[in-house]
């Protein structure tokens, strides 16, 4: 899921900041019953992959991205 929601973004554009949580040391302080991947877009929690593909296929995505400064179009 992780690699489907940086492919999305990658390919339309988006620098994203990734966090791997398996690479992080403070990983084990982390909710482990917390859904991954879970998304913020300028800040704001957007959610898990779901939410971020719902957004995509209803055309909203591509406006909360525009709004963060995610990329120019």
């Amino acid at each position: 899921m992780c690699h489907a929601v940086k492919r999305l973004f990658w390919g339309m554009g988006v620098s994203a900041a990734v966090v791997e949580l398996d690479e992080d040391p403070r990983w084990e302080e982390i909710d482990r019953g917390t859904p991954v991947p879970v998304m913020f877009i300028g800040g704001k929690l957007v959610g898990t992959m779901d939410r971020v593909m719902a957004a995509h296929i209803d055309g909203t995505l591509v406006s909360l991205l525009k709004e963060a400064g995610a990329f120019w179009l």
